[in-house]
């Protein structure tokens, strides 16, 4: 006997690669509804490479009662206003959005570090799924600080448009396209020109000088991780259609070489180390992309902290940053809470 599941957004980058996870891992739906705004009511979609397409059915008229699971990939304006409405039918949401990510009473989970959390979801029926640059950094730094105790995380990251949905990603291609060609290139979605250029800003100012995105990646990891970790980021949009990096730099309250590193990485859940220190032995974007893992790479020693590491931290954003996350935290939910058969 399976579940019930929809998915709130289906026509959207995540809504599709959430329907593309959960035929791919074979998650056990009984019945399963690809959920949009009134404008996308009747448009199909695939479920993953299964060849079923589904019709996507109108958020406005949707009734939750009886449906096990849903997967919201909307955005926060359509969670604030539909999220509670499914919570309090009984099913369990499962939210994308930044929305619900620090309230106290919904935990927010990666699957491979902070598993327990999730038994505190009755409180609200609703679970949050981090930011796409927060869950891939946490996969790998769980077993490093299990191992030694992180104190402090400088991280620069390199986000794809992806990270900023479809129109990010037409943006990219258009604007490419008008540069090969002499045209103007204009941005729109973004502040500047994004195509062979990059922009250190991603989401909206605050007060203090960062931007939102930073904010959630401080934030975020330390209600995931450990709240004792000092966290500052440096969040940059790349002109890279698909997959998230990041150069993280630790500071460890005992001593760990980079060897001792490497050896933790090689056994972590949801990490692939791929560091041969040669020419490509490293992994890119690019090679991340439709693949699970959080890649680690560059893993080297910092001469000038004491028990200090750098590494290189790749994944597909779409996946582990978003969706991946998401149907994992289902399979969780399903494990621990909603056995059913």
């Amino acid at each position: 006997m399976g579940y019930r599941v929809a998915v709130v957004g289906a026509t959207g980058n995540v809504g599709r690669e959430m329907l593309a996870v959960l035929a791919e891992r074979e998650f056990p739906c009984d019945e399963i509804a690809a959920v949009a705004s009134s404008r996308s009511t009747g448009t199909e979609v695939e479920f993953g490479d299964t060849g079923r397409m589904l019709k996507c059915k109108n958020i406005e008229h949707f009734d939750f009662t009886g449906w096990d699971i849903a997967l919201f990939a909307a955005g926060s304006g359509p969670s604030a206003e539909y999220a509670p409405k499914a919570a309090a039918a009984g099913c369990v949401v499962i939210d994308n959005s930044s929305l619900y990510r620090m309230d106290p009473d919904v935990p927010l989970i990666v699957p491979e570090v902070n598993p327990d959390a999730i038994d505190e979801y009755k409180k609200r029926n609703i679970i949050a799924n981090p930011n796409c640059s927060t869950a891939q950094m946490v996969v790998a730094l769980k077993p490093l600080h299990d191992a030694a105790g992180i104190k402090r995380v400088v991280v620069s990251t390199y986000q794809s448009v992806s990270g900023a949905g479809k129109q990010g990603m037409d943006e990219l291609f258009e604007q490419s396209r008008a540069i090969f060609v002499g045209d103007q290139a204009e941005p729109k979605k973004f502040t500047k020109q994004i195509a062979f250029n990059v922009i250190p800003h991603i989401d909206s100012f605050l007060d203090d000088g960062s931007t939102k995105e930073e904010w959630k990646m401080v934030v975020e990891t330390k209600k995931i991780l450990d709240p004792k970790i000092k966290v500052t980021a440096t969040c940059v949009r790349v002109p890279v259609f698909v997959g998230h990096s990041e150069a993280i730099n630790l500071e460890f309250e005992r001593e760990i070489s980079a060897e001792q590193a490497m050896e933790i990485l090689r056994e972590a859940p949801g990490v692939m180390l791929i560091d041969k220190r040669e020419d490509g032995g490293y992994i890119t974007p690019i090679e991340s992309v439709g693949d699970a893992a959080t890649f680690v790479s560059r893993v080297r020693e910092d001469s000038t902290i004491e028990n200090g590491l750098n590494i290189w931290c790749v994944s597909d954003n779409l996946r582990k940053g978003a969706a991946l996350n998401a149907v994992q935290i289902a399979e969780l939910l399903g494990r621990r809470h909603l056995k059913k058969g």
